[in-house]
């Protein structure tokens, strides 16, 4: 997230407050959501894993969604 210049609070606050696009119950080792939120405009992609037995979350990434990848303001990946 640092090399792709996206703010800590940024993501934090997406964590706290972004919308859920995906899940993913199978990953390992904990399980993970998709969120997307808006930083002055420019949509965000964070992906958490959460450990349900201590409550802890785990950022994996954070990046700028591709626009030629993504439709429905960045909620739906498109087919291709």
């Amino acid at each position: 997230m640092f090399e792709r210049h996206i703010d800590r609070d940024a993501v934090l606050d997406i964590v706290r407050d972004g919308e859920t696009i995906a899940e993913y119950p199978d990953d390992l080792p904990f399980p993970s959501r998709l969120l997307l939120g808006f930083c002055a405009g420019r949509p965000i992609h964070v992906v958490v894993g959460f450990d349900r037995d201590s409550g802890d979350g785990y950022v994996i990434t954070a990046y700028d969604p591709d626009r030629e990848l993504w439709e429905d303001e960045f909620r739906r990946r498109k087919v291709q």
